[in-house]
């Protein structure tokens, strides 16, 4: 059956996100590039797109809401229902699916009791499945209001969601700190985070990200991934060879020898024809 038209959010609150919306079309030479940040908007407000935010956005942009529904329902960033303060995302592509990610998915639903894309019966979290968390280096990782938390393990993540349950402090392996998904969404809108040294901490990529770089620039390698248990983390040798004891816990941890400099295995080109 057709639905009936969205209601219009209560006046009070119409008039508060007017006002945010019209400063962030003016960034903008056409008004609907403006669309994706007001998606945001809207999503900070209830924490999800309903169909009152699509059409305030419809409004505002001078679209359809077939237009901004077809936008709401192509990008997962954008919530079609209710959700909990802390999504929690686990990436299951293939290097951490291979590395674990699987494993703390599997066991997450079951501590939560939750489904993909289920919320907790306290309304804290929401439990989802990524693709990519865009973080292989420091694989498997869970993100939690697009915060990074890497090398996790099934343990390290349960402990992660109680806390998070709990309301007791919780730290991003790097990043800015943490903050709730309504908090997170006016963020990605475009307003400024006016928490206290959160800027200054939101820093760059990881170190076992830049580590290419570092080789680059001709500076030492060095073990930029710590042992799960919590050690100390080793230089690695700086022809690439490991320390006695240590073990490898990063293919990025020091150039490996390859046919190209290794004297017994020559880089050449084949003496054959292709096939024999």
């Amino acid at each position: 059956m057709p639905q009936l038209p969205a209601p219009d959010f209560p006046a009070d609150v119409r008039a508060r996100l007017e006002t945010d919306a019209r400063e962030i079309i003016s960034r903008y030479p056409g008004a609907r590039s403006a669309l994706l940040p007001l998606l945001h908007l809207v999503q900070a407000e209830e924490g999800f797109v309903s169909r009152t935010g699509m059409a305030f956005c419809a409004e505002l942009l001078d679209l359809t809401t077939a237009e901004v529904t077809a936008v709401a329902t192509f990008y997962t960033m954008y919530r079609r229902k209710p959700g909990g303060d802390y999504q929690v995302g686990v990436c299951t592509n293939t290097l951490c699916a291979v590395m674990g990610g699987d494993a703390i998915f599997d066991e997450l639903k079951e501590h939560l009791g939750v489904g993909n894309d289920e919320t907790t019966e306290d309304g804290k979290v929401t439990l989802e499945h990524i693709e990519c968390n865009a973080a292989c280096d420091f694989a498997p990782v869970v993100m939690v209001n697009w915060e990074f938390f890497d090398n996790q393990t099934p343990q390290s993540a349960k402990q992660l969601v109680d806390d998070l349950r709990a309301g007791r402090p919780v730290e991003p392996t790097r990043g800015a700190p943490l903050c709730t998904y309504k908090e997170t969404e006016r963020i990605l809108a475009g307003f400024p985070d006016e928490r206290p040294g959160a800027v200054g901490a939101t820093g760059g990529a990881g170190p076992a990200s830049l580590i290419g770089l570092r080789l680059a620039k001709g500076e030492a390698p060095q073990r930029v991934v710590r042992p799960r248990d919590g050690g100390p983390s080793q230089d690695a040798h700086p022809q690439g060879a490991p320390q006695p004891g240590s073990q490898h816990l990063s293919s990025h941890d020091a150039p490996q020898r390859t046919s190209d400099s290794d004297p017994d295995h020559p880089a050449g080109r084949p003496t054959a024809e292709e096939g024999e």
